[in-house]
């Protein structure tokens, strides 16, 4: 284990309003989270899940206590900055896809390097790349219209890893699928983090899910109430095909 985390939350409160009307969404959280690990992060609805995913995600920032990336204390940066660690260091995925409905899986992919200004040929090809990834290598032109759930998700994923970035926050990935499908994302997750060394962070409430993780992370009223380490992870499947999708 490192002396210094990839990310560490210290003592992180999140209060919401003022006055009477103040909701204490976190309550003093303590959380590390090392370079390649697998985090599902479970509770109930009003936990703090959410609102802890949203600030590892750089989406939103503590009322007190502090947030270290790298070491670096986000808190302390400006909205510019957290959009620039955004793009160069997280990737994101929901469960709604959150795909552009025009657009081919290709050019979907190639969003967030667009963004960053890539010239048209880098981003070709990195698209291509991360496609291949996911099991989608012949399905760059289709729109999300032409693709199943499980492939628009495989698409959203490619989005995210495109950036090659350090860390993978998902959303409840799985949401929106049906069991198989949902087995088949959970086992390419489980392979970008075995095999490409991508930290995974994933909000999920499906215990089933959470078992392909390396740590268990439960909250309860805005504290985290266990983290308890999973010594057998589900997976150690092939990647999905394409077709089975």
């Amino acid at each position: 284990m490192s002396e210094t985390p990839l990310v560490a939350l210290q003592q992180v409160t999140k209060t919401y309003g003022q006055g009477a009307t103040a909701l204490q969404a976190l309550k003093g959280v303590d959380l590390c989270i090392e370079a390649g690990d697998f985090v599902a992060i479970m509770g109930p609805s009003g936990s703090g899940k959410s609102t802890v995913m949203n600030m590892l995600g750089c989406l939103d920032t503590p009322t007190t206590g502090h947030y270290l990336f790298h070491g670096v204390h986000v808190e302390t940066l400006s909205r510019d900055q957290r959009a620039r660690l955004r793009r160069q260091f997280l990737g994101f995925v929901f469960q709604g896809f959150n795909l552009l409905a025009r657009t081919s899986a290709q050019e979907n992919v190639e969003l967030p390097l667009l963004y960053r200004g890539e010239p048209a040929k880098a981003r070709h090809a990195a698209a291509a790349r991360a496609l291949a990834q996911v099991g989608l290598t012949g399905w760059e032109l289709h729109t999300p219209a032409e693709l199943s759930g499980g492939q628009q998700q495989r698409v959203a994923i490619a989005r995210a890893i495109v950036t090659e970035p350090a860390v993978l926050l998902a959303d409840e990935p799985t949401g929106n699928l049906d069991t198989q499908r949902s087995r088949e994302i959970m086992d390419l997750l489980w392979a970008l983090n075995a095999d490409h060394g991508i930290t995974v962070l994933m909000v999920t409430h499906e215990a089933d899910m959470a078992a392909y993780a390396k740590r268990i992370v439960r909250f309860v009223d805005g504290v985290v109430e266990s983290d308890t380490p999973n010594p057998h992870p589900a997976g150690r499947k092939p990647l999905p095909s394409a077709q089975a999708a």
